[in-house]
């Protein structure tokens, strides 16, 4: 299912506009991106956990060529599935 998908998912199931179905999902993507880029986790009961892990430089191979190279630190971002949405896909 892609975000049109989705945003036409949303307003039948609730009731309303394709564009208030599609603000809304705008609205929910932005501000989890603001508050993780932010370090901020976000914990929904139920439905799961956004957060950012750190992940250590190392060294990679180019499968390639074999050469070693240096794999920069960086800040990779994490959801955890909450237990309702598990047990409503393990039905």
């Amino acid at each position: 299912m892609n975000k049109s998908d989705f945003v036409r998912h949303i307003a039948e199931q609730h009731g309303c506009t394709k564009v208030e179905a599609e603000k809304t999902v705008d609205m929910f993507t932005s501000s989890v991106i603001d508050a993780i880029s932010k370090g901020n986790e976000i914990s929904l009961i139920g439905f799961g956990s956004f957060s950012v892990s750190k992940i250590a430089a190392r060294t990679g191979r180019n499968p390639r060529t074999g050469k070693a190279l240096e794999i920069a630190a960086y800040n990779q971002p994490k959801f955890k599935v909450g237990q309702k949405l598990k047990d409503a896909v393990n039905f």
